[in-house]
């Protein structure tokens, strides 16, 4: 496959070398080569399977306006958008391109996802959510933490779910969930080691969304990966 990622960060940078040892070919773009989605032109995607952004949310959208209406294939674990989603999926569906977006690419946090489900279903029990991240990280809560949140008011429609942020030098990403009753006190929770798991996932999820029309959300497809 041909990739081609957005962002030249800690985590872009990653994703790219993930890409490589996977076997694919690979290019990437930072914000200077790319300002605004310009780089990304209908020739230079005519050859490339697959776009994954990982850079801000103010370049978020203009990279998925892009790629979409080139009639391409986008990966996107940037958060911070999803106000804009339904737009996006409605230009999915116009050009024929591929959104495949996520609030987190670490097959761990996937299955905490599941987990937390599972957890939700407790009688007599309150909830809550811890999470952490390095001190650049712009959004907080973080979109895995209100992903969690909504995870359990779907399950718990009116439940008051409280989410605790923290922002500490470089850490990679703590979620702790915690179910509270007047008799015991469970919690799952997910403590990323380093960024390589968010990344492995990325990939993962380009090598399914090559040559596929329409708009997933990330949970929806972790089963068939």
């Amino acid at each position: 496959m041909h990739i081609l990622v957005l962002g030249k960060g800690k985590t872009g940078s990653l994703v790219a070398d993930v890409a490589r040892e996977r076997g694919h070919q690979v290019e990437a773009l930072d914000v200077n080569e790319n300002l605004n989605g310009a780089g990304l032109t209908a020739a230079r995607l005519a050859d490339v399977d697959a776009v994954i952004d990982f850079t801000a949310p103010e370049a978020a959208i203009a990279n998925i306006t892009a790629v979409l209406t080139a009639g391409s294939r986008i990966v996107v674990g940037t958060t911070g958008w999803y106000a804009q989603l339904d737009a996006m999926r409605a230009l999915a569906t116009a050009h024929k391109g591929a959104l495949l977006y996520g609030t987190n690419f670490s097959m761990g946090v996937l299955k905490l996802f599941q987990l937390t489900a599972a957890l939700a279903q407790l009688e007599g029990y309150t909830f809550s959510i811890d999470e952490t991240h390095h001190v650049s990280k712009l959004d907080a809560p973080s979109g895995t933490a209100l992903t969690l949140k909504q995870i359990i008011e779907s399950v718990r429609p009116g439940a008051v779910v409280e989410v605790t942020s923290h922002r500490i030098a470089d850490a990679k990403g703590e979620h702790v969930v915690t179910a509270k009753s007047d008799v015991d006190t469970l919690e799952v929770r997910h403590d990323a080691h380093s960024r390589r798991g968010f990344a492995i996932g990325a990939v993962r999820a380009a090598e399914w969304v090559a040559g596929k029309q329409g708009t997933w959300e990330f949970r929806e497809i972790f089963d068939q990966l």
